[in-house]
């Protein structure tokens, strides 16, 4: 699928990548080559992000590119890996690794902060399982659009810096183009990065790979006591998974599969498999087609996320103290700290959705009743918080019904209460509740042009708006609605 303009003869890449997860224990990894594709095909590149990097992003810079991120070159220096890991998979522990991603290095940005550079679909590694190491265009697609969507959104997220259709079919459900996203992330440390080491790595390795960590995403935590330095990383992680998932509660994200191998150490979203946004609220909306149980439907998110949390502190018990017994007390008195996190992240999220500027004691009455409200009504969870923010609300049954007229009082007379009155809680809202989400029917309408007629214009389009979704844009309304008839039926899938 070559859908990308004619690029100019290839120029030399001369970006050096640094290899400090290859310093750690050989069992942590395997050294892998790409698998080198038929015919590259550059169909989306980031030149915003490439420019965050420090990356070369001119006309002829892209042809380079297009070989060295379709795994058809490696510049000098790189030595790409394969990462050793294992997780829980809808409560189940299981072997895993990179089965079909590569990382090639880690960059140094212009502000000092690491990254790591990893392609996914580049190939078969010792990880692939039954795997055929590659990946599917449109799956490369999706994840490029929603981790953008999330970045959009400010929700820590790890980022698309491109796809690269190979040339090749991949089999699914289907036949379908073959592709590689080259995706940035803090790190790709994973919790179940964690179970692997644990019973990998000799205690003093394993002690090792926790400093390694610790320096490069909490790097606060180096001066603490080496007694209490797993206890303090654990509670660190919590922090910021709690923050995390409360922000994907706030705009009715729903991740699909957040198995052990999917939560990043870093608290950044990772793995966009079967993810998607919810429409009409209701907290056990699930669409992954493999989740038949609602295990990670959107109410069930902050739950499994403290289930989560106790797999990882199970792996740092030896490093938290000699004695077992005691290591368990020690860890379970941190997770019991979890809900509280979760609930003071979650409510300052609805507080500024609400453009509540203080904290009261009624306030999460407040958010519950009109969640219930919402609920009870099948309304749009986007569109309310959108319609609040409004001089009248729009004339729709629903807001006509007693209920919600009496929750309204009580909502307003709260604002008016607080120093600026409605007008200053309209700015809070305004910076907090998007006007535009990746609305599951505008993304599979942008997937199947792109796909299917090698039409881009409506993913970029969808993008663009995407990238600003606080603000009021000059588009379509249907940017803005919701499906006919809900989501019934929707599904989403893993694709790999």
């Amino acid at each position: 699928m070559a859908v990308n303009k004619k690029l100019m003869p290839e120029t030399k890449i001369d970006i050096k990548l640094e290899d400090t997860y290859g310093q750690l224990p050989a069992a942590m990894y395997s050294r892998v080559m790409p698998t080198k594709v038929k015919a590259p095909a550059l169909v989306l590149f980031n030149h915003k992000l490439a420019a965050e990097l420090g990356l070369p992003a001119h006309e002829a810079a892209l042809a380079a590119w297009e070989q060295i991120l379709a795994g058809n070159a490696v510049p000098e220096g790189w030595q790409p890996l394969a990462m050793a890991y294992q997780g829980h998979q809808f409560g189940y522990p299981n072997m895993l690794g990179d089965g079909r991603a590569l990382l090639l290095g880690e960059l140094l940005k212009l502000d000092g902060q690491r990254v790591d550079i990893q392609l996914k679909g580049a190939g078969l590694t010792p990880y692939s399982r039954r795997g055929d190491g590659r990946a599917a265009l449109g799956s490369m697609l999706r994840e490029y659009l929603y981790s953008e969507a999330l970045h959009g959104l400010g929700i820590p997220t790890t980022r698309s810096l491109a796809v690269v259709a190979t040339g090749q079919p991949v089999f699914r459900e289907k036949m379908e183009a073959g592709a590689v996203l080259t995706r940035i992330a803090a790190s790709h440390i994973r919790v179940g990065t964690f179970e692997y080491a644990v019973n990998n790595l000799s205690l003093a390795e394993y002690q090792q790979f926790l400093q390694y960590t610790i320096k490069r995403h909490y790097p606060a935590l180096t001066d603490a006591p080496a007694e209490g330095q797993a206890l303090a990383f654990l509670q660190a992680v919590m922090e910021r998974q709690a923050s995390l998932v409360a922000q994907w509660m706030g705009v009715g994200f729903i991740h699909g599969v957040m198995n052990t191998d999917n939560m990043s150490i870093a608290g950044q979203t990772i793995d966009y498999g079967p993810c998607a946004f919810m429409n009409t609220y209701h907290p056990n909306t699930v669409f992954s087609s493999i989740d038949t149980g609602g295990r990670y439907a959107y109410g069930q998110q902050p739950g499994i996320a403290h289930w989560n949390l106790a797999v990882l502190a199970g792996t740092l018990l030896p490093l938290i103290h000699e004695n077992e017994e005691q290591a368990t007390v020690k860890a379970q008195e941190t997770l019991q700290e979890f809900p509280r996190m979760y609930l003071q992240a979650w409510m300052q999220v609805m507080r500024n959705k609400l453009g509540l500027a203080e904290r009261q004691q009624d306030d999460k009455a407040l958010v519950i009743d009109l969640l219930d409200w919402m609920q009870a009504n099948a309304a749009d969870y986007t569109n309310t918080f959108v319609h609040l923010q409004l001089t009248e609300l729009p004339l729709l049954p629903a807001y006509q019904q007693d209920d919600f007229k009496l929750w309204y009082q009580r909502w307003r007379q709260r604002t008016e209460e607080q120093p600026g009155g409605i007008a200053a809680a309209r700015k809070i809202m305004q910076q907090h509740n998007p006007q535009y989400i990746a609305r599951n029917y505008l993304v599979e309408e942008a997937l199947q042009q792109a796909t299917e007629l090698a039409d881009l214009k409506p993913l970029m389009q969808l993008l663009d708006i995407l990238s600003q979704p606080y603000q009021q844009q000059a588009v379509a309304d249907k940017y803005t609605q919701p499906p006919t008839g809900g989501d019934a039926g929707y599904k989403t899938f893993c694709n790999t």
